[in-house]
């Protein structure tokens, strides 16, 4: 028997492969785009309807059109009966919101009668409902933890208005919405990272937008992809104060402990949202009288820069603005993957339109020749 023997082989997470073309997102040196829009740009001038819009069709969308789009996905965003009650038999004491999420996401492909179509009208109206619903699954969580009844979104609202008033059952404010409708649009695309590149390989099977998305939510439940905010946030608090943080990044630098939402694979110049984050921080932390967080992020983004070099990346600015908003800390990763959804879906129907399925090899390391008897 012959083995085939390959030279090459990249043992360290893929980097440095070009592993496929793409139109969706790019980064190059510290700018990032959505469909050859800058991120500055976007989070400036556009909303996350918008947004989905650019990353599904590839186009700007006109009034008319982001109009019908954010009614559509208000229409559907509603969970029906069936739903709520498959999703109240879902266990919430003591679960990962990740998992949670995940086991909510598959199960919706079951009363969605088209999620196995592969006619492309109607994936994208399954892209539509289930981007729809991420929302309202991450606030039903929440809810239902806490003892409340789930609240049903608002027509003539935005997603961004939606999930905060069915996460806390209150009118959010003006600034808050259009805080967390720029955080959504900052978090919708990141070219080809794990989660991305995990719902590629599984369209690429031709297997279905639920599972393929399905895939995506398990890889941002890794800590090492989606949870990085939350443990800025935990480190914060751990902190405690303004005063010390110079002692304690000094100290963790001194016993080579991670500073987490610093450093990133791609960007070595510095991650553009991270700049957008940090004054979006500023201004949310001052208005909510939640200030020393940012005093506190400020100083230990100082301290790094100086001692090691390293900037910030999307995660260490945005723990702040979460944390502002009075948002639990399990919950970013989850709110993460509300946004994320979008880049998912067209990442998965770029895989769809010009499909080969993946199907690397593996440079072969182990033992040759053996006998069994």
């Amino acid at each position: 028997m012959s083995i085939e023997v390959y030279d090459k082989a990249v043992d360290r997470g893929l980097e440095g492969i070009v592993a496929c073309s793409t139109s969706v997102s790019s980064i190059v040196d510290a700018t990032l785009t959505y469909r050859g829009y800058t991120i500055e740009d976007l989070a400036a001038n556009a909303s996350f309807e918008e947004v989905i819009w650019l990353l599904w069709n590839s186009s700007k969308p006109t009034e008319a059109q982001t109009k019908s789009l954010r009614e559509n996905l208000c229409e559907a965003s509603a969970l029906t009966t069936e739903e709520l009650n498959f999703l109240q038999t879902l266990p919430v004491k003591s679960v990962h919101p990740m998992a949670w999420l995940r086991s909510a996401v598959s199960s919706l492909s079951l009363w969605d009668e088209k999620s196995q179509s592969d006619e492309e009208s109607d994936r994208k109206s399954v892209a539509l409902r289930l981007q729809s619903k991420m929302p309202s699954l991450v606030a039903f969580f929440h809810r239902r933890r806490e003892g409340k009844d789930f609240v049903q979104p608002k027509k003539d609202k935005n997603m961004a208005w939606n999930f905060l008033w069915m996460m806390k059952g209150a009118e959010p404010l003006a600034e808050e919405v259009k805080v967390m409708d720029t955080c959504l649009t900052l978090h919708a695309d990141h070219e080809l990272n794990c989660s991305a590149f995990s719902t590629k390989v599984t369209a690429s099977s031709l297997s279905d937008i639920y599972s393929a998305v399905t895939s995506g939510i398990g890889a941002l439940k890794g800590p090492l992809h989606g949870g990085a905010n939350e443990q800025v946030m935990r480190m914060l608090l751990d902190i405690g104060s303004v005063e010390g943080a110079k002692t304690w990044v000094n100290e963790a630098l001194a016993n080579k402990v991670k500073i987490m939402g610093f450093g990133h694979r791609v960007y070595k110049n510095g991650d553009p949202r991270a700049k957008i984050l940090r004054d979006m921080s500023k201004e949310l932390s001052e208005k909510t009288g939640n200030e020393k967080w940012y005093l506190m992020s400020k100083t230990i983004e100082e301290t790094v820069v100086s001692e090691k070099g390293l900037l910030p990346n999307v995660d260490f600015y945005s723990a702040t603005v979460y944390y502002s908003m009075g948002i639990p800390l399990d919950l970013y990763t989850p709110i993460f993957a509300v946004s994320r959804t979008s880049g998912w879906l067209a990442h998965i129907f770029e895989q769809y339109s010009n499909n080969r399925i993946y199907r690397p090899r593996g440079k072969w390391v182990g033992k040759t020749h053996l006998k069994w008897s």
